[in-house]
């Protein structure tokens, strides 16, 4: 899961076939030292082995056992992976078209309905205890994990031990080591058993250890909370916790796609403009299908402008967010649960002609805007609230559609002055 997100701001979406563990990466007792591993391998091994004993007095002085921590130790080893992927994350250059044909594959479709299926018994009752709909929980599975077939098998104890070693981001990663141990301390699972992703997320449903602690639940009352088990129930049931406590309200989505007027004042879009329902349909908003509008406060979201489909997002939209921000997430795990339960696909059209832009063209278009008398209040790279408000500013100047959609064709004017 990827609450508290290590900047990682989308899920995997695409099936991959799990890969074989080097040999340099397998665990073995300390001092015992691969006949395959090089002098950098070595080094790398000896360096961490001397972090974990620096590590150790901070440990205990947080409460761990000593019994914990050494049997969390013993053959502890340097995932150098961990270490590559985390330096090397790729940008996410995709767009949210792109994204959504993954995420909501018909593949993804079908084996979501056949997972709703098997565990039809406990996500009943999961959806009883917590309010979340079924058909959400299993599509946060079906995104983080593919319904548990792409669960991590990194030890999770060596992988966040060498993050917090190798010192990029020491603090977040000796805080989840520190909380993974806990979690060996309350004795729910076994060292050799908690595996996960290379960035430390665990189980089913991706739980970083911190979030596990806050909110995994024992569902099938064995004394364990066992995400990492065949049965899902644990992690299943944890999600629907987190989400119930990230606010999820009872009875409503999380948003619906609507058709907008002719005419329609884009500058009304955005998240920060909530308002009742009823002044969306007084501004001439309606479903495609011509089905009523849900009630509630709502806010409306143009993830590719004037060009793309729109959608009033309602406050379960955030308690999603938590799990991870991204809008793109979002919309999947939210799109995905609507077709689960039998839905259509989104009517709108993408302007599939377009191309996502990348960090540094965002970063250009925040500092053209600027330059302008637009202020985005700081050039970082991310489209925010701020960063929109001086697009949709600039536009209107311009007598262009005020949608605050950021495009190659609107960072080509802007370079160009016009």
């Amino acid at each position: 899961m990827r609450i508290f997100l290590l900047g990682l701001c989308l899920a995997a979406v695409g099936p991959a076939a799990a890969e074989p563990v080097a040999v340099s990466q397998r665990p073995v007792e300390r001092g015992v030292v691969p006949v395959t591993m090089t002098e950098a391998e070595r080094a790398a091994q000896a360096g961490l082995e001397a972090w974990v004993e620096g590590f150790r007095p901070r440990a205990l002085a947080a409460g761990i056992r000593p019994q914990t921590f050494a049997a969390a130790f013993r053959g502890v080893r340097y995932d150098a992976e961990a270490v590559a992927r985390d330096r090397n994350q790729a940008e996410f250059n995709r767009t949210l078209w792109d994204y959504l044909d993954a995420a909501v594959s018909e593949t993804r479709i079908a084996n979501g309905r056949e997972a709703l299926a098997r565990h039809a018994a406990p996500l009943g009752r999961i959806e009883a205890r917590y309010g979340v709909p079924k058909e959400i929980v299993v599509a946060v599975w079906g995104m983080e994990t593919s319904y548990g077939t792409r669960r991590g098998d990194h030890p999770l104890v060596g992988a966040l031990a060498t993050l917090a070693h190798d010192g990029r981001r020491a603090a977040f990663f000796e805080e989840q080591l520190i909380a993974a141990l806990k979690i060996l301390d309350s004795g729910d699972v076994r060292p050799e058993a908690m595996t996960g992703s290379w960035a430390g997320a665990m189980g089913h449903t991706q739980f970083m250890p911190t979030s596990y602690l806050a909110h995994a639940v024992d569902f099938t009352g064995d004394g364990r909370r066992d995400i990492w088990s065949e049965d899902p129930s644990d992690a299943l049931a944890s999600t629907a916790a987190y989400l119930a406590a990230s606010g999820w309200r009872r009875g409503e989505p999380w948003g619906v796609e609507v058709r907008l007027p002719p005419g329609f004042d884009f500058a009304r879009s955005g998240k920060a403009l909530r308002q009742p329902v009823g002044q969306w349909q007084a501004l001439g908003l309606r479903r495609p299908d011509g089905a009523p509008l849900p009630a509630g406060e709502a806010a409306l979201l143009l993830p590719a402008g004037a060009q793309g489909a729109a959608f009033l997002i309602y406050p379960n939209f955030r308690a999603i967010s938590r799990y991870n921000p991204a809008d793109a997430y979002v919309i999947g795990v939210g799109h995905l649960a609507d077709r689960l339960k039998g839905g259509p696909a989104f009517t709108g059209g993408w302007p599939r002609g377009d191309r996502a832009l990348a960090a540094a063209e965002r970063t250009e278009l925040q500092r053209l805007l600027t330059a302008a008398g637009f202020d985005t209040g700081g050039a970082d790279g991310m489209i925010g609230p701020n960063t929109l408000a001086a697009l949709r500013a600039w536009q209107a100047a311009r007598g262009l559609v005020a949608d605050g959609y950021a495009n190659e064709a609107i960072l080509n004017r802007l370079r160009e002055g016009a």
